[in-house]
């Protein structure tokens, strides 16, 4: 998953960036509402962490422009201000979450994973698809009772290929998904991961999960 980070102080900036990369997310950053608005207009997100008070627009300035303009993409407020008040003004500007400074950042990472599955159909951490069962929560991966290690690369771009089952994924949609703005990776990177999935996921089971579609993309779905 995508997920973007505005947040004014630098050094919790990048221990927010950091520890979500760790988890396998792609993440964009930046330190000002503008750029955040700029950012989120112009790219697909799966959620975004930001703060309130920011330089530039604010958090509520930056989710009342999104909200305006019909952007869904789910939005988590980061603040030092704890009053009733101030929450519930978050909450009724259209945020999806709201988290007090100082906070724990296992907690952050829970709040992400609920706050971008209720975007999805799955209410439940775990997607299974035939044999083949994921925990967004643990990060674990099993088919047919096998445990099966992922980088954490491939783990993201399998998940997205499982929040999406049945969906054809292209190439560029993969790309622009699972690596931030700095990526300058080569042409067939999604290539070379898809191949390493597939023999981790597929190579051993009759039963294939994940399948090319010659000139748009790949998807994964149980064969009928």
């Amino acid at each position: 998953m995508r997920i973007l980070v505005a947040e004014d102080e630098r050094d919790l900036n990048r221990l927010i960036t950091k520890t979500l990369e760790k988890e396998g997310y792609g993440v964009d950053s930046c330190l000002n509402g503008d750029d955040a608005l700029y950012y989120l207009t112009n790219t697909e997100y799966d959620g975004a962490v930001l703060d309130i008070m920011m330089p530039g627009k604010s958090g509520l300035e930056v989710l009342k422009t999104l909200r305006s303009q019909g952007c869904t993409t789910p939005i988590m407020f980061l603040t030092a201000r704890d009053s009733i008040s101030d929450r519930v003004t978050g909450l009724d500007s259209g945020a999806d979450d709201y988290l007090i400074k100082p906070f724990d950042f296992d907690e952050l990472l829970a709040r992400i994973r609920t706050m971008t599955r209720k975007r999805s159909s799955h209410v439940s951490s775990v997607i299974t698809i035939a044999d083949l069962s994921l925990d967004t929560g643990s990060h674990t991966v099993t088919r047919g009772g096998d445990v099966i290690e992922l980088s954490a690369r491939e783990y993201s771009i399998l998940e997205y290929l499982c929040m999406n089952q049945g969906i054809v994924l292209s190439r560029e949609k993969i790309e622009n998904h699972i690596w931030n703005y700095d990526y300058s990776g080569g042409s067939n990177v999604v290539d070379v991961y898809i191949s390493y999935l597939r023999k981790k996921i597929d190579g051993k089971y009759p039963k294939k999960l994940i399948h090319t579609i010659w000139g748009s993309g790949w998807m994964i779905k149980e064969e009928s």
